[in-house]
């Protein structure tokens, strides 16, 4: 009997040691649990948008607008905060309709995965061409939805464009079908007829917006993209040649990027002197990123190096400079780059003040901007 009183009081003994340590390391595995949701939280909210072009011949007109529209929507998502927070902005491009693309595919074309870069958005819009061909929107959307990466983070907005001027139910995948796959990854269908209003409703192009929580929008796509001109443009676009001049571009693609970054400021002068003041904007925006081939870009990454460049991969005036020579230098074009950003920044705000003034009568923008925040404000994002 003493022997079983003599065991259990070393049971208890070590049972009462063990909780004792146990509570004094409670506070390090909360310290450890709560750095662990730390890294694991999302920096920032993203609202991703894949637009779904349907590239018939009759579409002509629409992808005039989304070439010419493109910076002025890219410039509002730049206002949008979630939380004080501005999120970041990830744009993927599909084609549809069109003959020339792959009938046992459905004749779909993913053109650009979900991207940040938006020279090569531009670029991508800059290349659609039309042919005449099957338009099946149940079955783009169901592709787009699969094929792409969307973001998981609940705070996250994920919209779907699509635009065209078929019945909505041609092709073998029903859109009741893509509409409930949407609603399951919380992604919202917005659909934009190209024509009458009431002929969208009647093939289907309002139920498939409503059967995925989105907008239906109809528009004129023949109609021509009205640029209003402002008598800050001058002033702004003179600071882009300047803001060009801050970029540094390295590595493999370094000059063949920077080199499109002057194509997509040619492709946007195309349209008038106002779109290309909407693309300047857009670059002095936080959404203008181009860490792949810009040193300024991509020194903000906390895991960059300079030591671990390569001196074949760097332009002729940084090759024979040393590290701390390449940092000054990369750091000095990156408060050039801030001070031209802002000045463009402050001139936009009056802009966009004149423009207020005038009427917008550019039914793509207005039809996705619309859409974007009426969504958007059930997510708690403000502008």
């Amino acid at each position: 009997m003493k022997t079983h009183i003599k065991h259990l009081s070393y049971a208890l003994a070590i049972l009462s040691l063990w909780a004792c340590n146990a509570k004094a390391k409670t506070p390090e595995l909360a310290t450890l649990q709560t750095f662990q949701a730390e890294k694991e939280k999302p920096a920032k909210q993203t609202i991703q948008v894949a637009l779904l072009l349907d590239t018939s011949n009759s579409m002509d007109g629409l992808i005039d607008q989304a070439k010419a529209q493109l910076w002025q929507i890219v410039n509002e998502l730049s206002y949008a905060k979630c939380d004080d927070v501005k999120p970041n902005l990830e744009i993927a491009l599909y084609e549809y309709g069109n003959n020339g693309l792959n009938s046992t595919e459905g004749y779909i074309r993913q053109i650009l995965a979900f991207s940040k870069d938006l020279d090569e958005i531009s670029k991508q819009l800059f290349s659609l061409t039309t042919n005449g061909g099957e338009e099946y929107c149940g079955y783009v959307i169901k592709t787009s939805l699969e094929q792409l990466q969307w973001a998981s983070n609940k705070d996250d907005l994920k919209l779907i464009f699509i635009a065209g001027n078929e019945p909505f139910n041609q092709g073998r995948v029903p859109y009741e079908t893509a509409a409930k796959l949407a609603c399951d990854k919380d992604v919202s269908i917005n659909t934009i007829f190209c024509g009458d209003y009431n002929l969208g409703v009647s093939t289907l192009w309002k139920h498939g917006a409503d059967a995925a929580h989105g907008d239906y929008i109809a528009i004129n796509s023949d109609k021509v993209t009205v640029h209003i001109p402002s008598p800050y443009d001058d002033k702004i676009m003179n600071l882009n040649s300047r803001l060009n001049n801050t970029y540094v571009a390295y590595g493999s693609m370094g000059s063949q990027k920077m080199a499109m970054q002057a194509e997509q400021d040619d492709n946007a002068s195309g349209y008038s002197q106002a779109n290309a003041v909407s693309r300047t904007v857009s670059k002095s925006s936080h959404l203008y990123k181009n860490s792949s081939w810009d040193l300024v870009d991509a020194s903000e990454a906390k895991t960059f190096d300079y030591s671990k460049l390569k001196k074949s991969e760097l332009p002729e005036e940084l090759k024979e400079k040393s590290v701390s020579e390449i940092k000054t230098y990369v750091e000095t074009k990156r408060k050039e780059r801030e001070q031209i950003s802002n000045e463009i920044q402050e001139l936009n705000e009056k802009r966009r003040a004149y423009i207020a003034t005038k009427s917008n009568t550019n039914e793509l923008e207005n039809a996705m901007i619309n859409a974007l925040k009426s969504q958007a404000k059930k997510k708690n994002y403000k502008w």
